[in-house]
């Protein structure tokens, strides 16, 4: 596999070849074939199908990975912009516009020409395991992900998400607004799938899990819900993306108030990786968290936190910081090893 690839995915433990075509059109999920999905947080669909799929470790990269320096990387939004990000976002809730928001900030770096995304892949793969860990490369685009955080999984009509709300450094870390914030989501979701799941079908098989992940831990619940009658993979979006985890609740409000407050695209951050076998009615899309993405000579990774009522300024940096640090570091050149 080593040199350059007209494109491949690496997802859930399937190598993917032989790129046929790539669409924007939700609905070819439907239809046939093993694909590859990259859904920005603004909408944008890539959705590429593979003639060549097979199980596989992660495959050996030509060389390895040549990030930029750690001085090089520049943020969306520093400190002060942030923490008065923050401030604003409390000050909406007080008037009741809102319950919570996620405010994020894109980190960018310019990117040595011919950096292998396979060689971050496997860098990130050997010092920040992630259960959902990903590469895709297509023409103009590629995305490695360490995403730890379940958008949607499929087996026939039986769809799960699995929300990632509170992270602390350990468990002692977590707040009592963490579990609020948890919960607050959780209600959000069931309402999304509820749009089009059978009646009655969605439940939370579990509520506030504490996960162990690299360098931190989340607290995680899980969703479920079969699927109504004739709704397929454009329904399950227009339902549910983005996902709630990353806008807020009321998801409206919030999508509003992120808009105003953040300066850049998110991209595939805060949006959608991951495959769809077709033929076999099963799916795993992560939320794109823990990810960077390439384009036009830039390397991107974003970071974020949800901010609530109790949210204070400087802590939810410091959560930004926490949650970039470990790899940005393993994307850097002279990074941790």
């Amino acid at each position: 596999m080593g040199g350059v690839y007209d494109g491949f995915a690496h997802l859930g433990g399937f190598l993917a070849s032989g790129l046929r075509d790539v669409t924007s059109d939700l609905a070819a999920l439907d239809g046939e074939g093993w694909w590859a999905v990259v859904v920005d947080y603004e909408g944008k669909v890539t959705c590429a199908r593979f003639d060549r799929v097979r199980r596989s470790p992660l495959p050996a990269p030509a060389a390895p990975w040549h990030g930029p320096g750690p001085g090089q990387w520049r943020s969306s939004l520093d400190r002060a912009a942030y923490e008065s990000g923050v401030r604003a976002i409390r000050a909406h809730i007080e008037r009741g516009e809102v319950y919570q928001a996620n405010l994020c900030r894109i980190l960018s770096a310019p990117v040595p020409p011919g950096a292998d995304p396979l060689a971050l892949a496997a860098r990130l793969a050997e010092g920040n395991p992630a259960p959902y860990a990903a590469v895709i490369q297509l023409p103009g685009l590629s995305v490695v992900s360490a995403s730890p955080e379940l958008y949607l999984s499929r087996d026939g009509d039986v769809v799960e998400s699995r929300p990632i709300k509170g992270t602390g450094a350990t468990a002692d870390d977590l707040l009592e607004k963490d579990y609020a914030e948890n919960v607050m989501i959780v209600d959000l979701v069931r309402n999304d799938l509820g749009r089009v799941a059978a009646v009655g079908s969605v439940e939370v098989p579990s509520l506030c899990e504490v996960e162990e992940h690299p360098g931190l831990v989340h607290l995680v619940s899980t969703v479920r819900a079969r699927l109504a009658p004739g709704a397929g993979w454009p329904e399950l979006f227009a339902a549910t993306f983005p996902p709630g985890s990353v806008t807020g609740a009321p998801k409206s409000s919030a999508l509003r108030i992120i808009n105003e407050l953040e300066r850049v695209p998110r991209g595939p951050y805060c949006g959608a990786v991951g495959w769809v076998d077709a033929d076999r009615g099963r799916a795993a899309l992560a939320v794109g968290i823990r990810t960077f993405w390439i384009s036009s000579g830039e390397i991107r990774f974003g970071t974020g936190a949800g901010i609530t009522w109790g949210s204070d300024p400087g802590r939810e940096w410091l959560e930004t910081e926490l949650k970039a640090a470990r790899l940005i570091a393993l994307a850097s050149t002279g990074g941790t090893e």
